[in-house]
């Protein structure tokens, strides 16, 4: 029997590697236009609070790929079939095309595509997929996308986990767990999205409802709201998480428990605008701050990978 060989491209965002390559990789967000002064030194900024000049944020999507390639392997021993994991990123080296490019070179004629977010819109895990589709198709190379994995049993049980972690750490400060507001949130987008009917919004709600439904939370202790939106002379979905955090405080709420559902792993937009910016705004309040773990290489994540990429190979 001959052996199958399928590549699998887990894309993400990207990172620049050290403070060196943060104007570049901006420049690269910027569709190649540099960003001014003012501009960079404030992103420059950002990953040096976060990381004082030392870069582990690559390292969790290596790390995350690497644990894929081996639940791949595990699940595949002896079966004829093969899983070969590569890196595309959107804004950083290796690009997607790259990834792409280097499947054609070790003859993989068969693919499948999965992003690290869980949850699907046109405009951020749809283009991964569109770039990924049309360089797959230079190289005629039979492409699928897995397009969300947001209420997989194992990726609700990990989030349901942290949330409880939160919930008890506050319990034994003496806070009394249902009063604790649980702020979900994930990465804002445009607002022109809910006019395309896009799905993004949808889903990020019915993981909220799932984590609270499963950590018995009551429907006033949990909300979500958005973050890290950009800059961009456009609206973007709101209300952001600082925005919230007054309206929080003014209810009375003492504490709350950030849950960035939306983030897979630690990376600036967890370690900053969450860790430094939400913290600081919750201690000018007044109210206490405490975020959930970043999935990272939490093995039911892994697996959570694992089953929809062997689900969009199947003949």
């Amino acid at each position: 029997m001959s052996e199958r060989r399928i590549g699998v491209l887990v894309m993400s965002y990207g990172t620049p590697e050290s403070l060196d390559q943060v104007e570049a990789y901006y420049t690269h967000i910027r569709r190649g236009s540099p960003p001014s002064p003012e501009q960079l030194e404030e992103l420059r900024s950002r990953y040096e609070a976060i990381v004082g000049g030392v870069f582990p944020l690559r390292q969790h999507t290596n790390e995350q790929v690497n644990a894929l390639q081996a639940d791949l392997n595990e699940r595949t021993a002896n079966t004829g079939i093969t899983y070969t994991c590569y890196q595309g990123l959107k804004h950083a080296a290796p690009f997607i095309e790259d990834g792409i490019e280097a499947m054609a070179r070790d003859g993989i004629r068969e693919a499948v595509g999965i992003v690290l977010a869980p949850h699907y819109s046109i405009m951020s895990v749809g283009g991964y997929l569109k770039r990924a589709q049309e360089e797959a198709d230079k190289h005629g190379i039979t492409f699928v996308g897995v397009k969300s994995y947001h209420l997989h049993p194992q990726l609700i049980e990990a989030l349901v986990e942290r949330v409880g972690e939160q919930l008890d750490a506050y319990e034994q400060e003496g806070q009394k767990r249902e009063q604790v507001q649980v702020l979900f949130s994930a990465h804002s987008l445009p607002e022109k999205i809910v006019e395309m009917n896009d799905p993004y919004p949808e889903q990020l709600l019915e993981t909220s409802r799932a984590i609270a439904k499963a950590s018995e939370l009551s429907d006033e202790q949990w909300q979500f709201t958005w973050q890290s939106a950009g800059q961009t002379g456009i609206p973007w979905l709101g209300p952001d998480i600082l925005d919230t955090l007054e309206h929080v405080a003014g209810e009375g709420r003492p504490a709350v428990i950030s849950a960035p559902i939306g983030f897979v792993s630690d990376h600036l937009e967890v370690l900053y605008d969450l860790d430094i910016e939400a913290k600081q705004r919750s201690n000018e309040l007044g109210i206490g701050f405490k975020r959930t773990r970043s999935l990272n290489q939490d093995i039911r994540y892994i697996q959570t990978l694992a089953d929809k990429v062997v689900e969009a190979s199947q003949p």
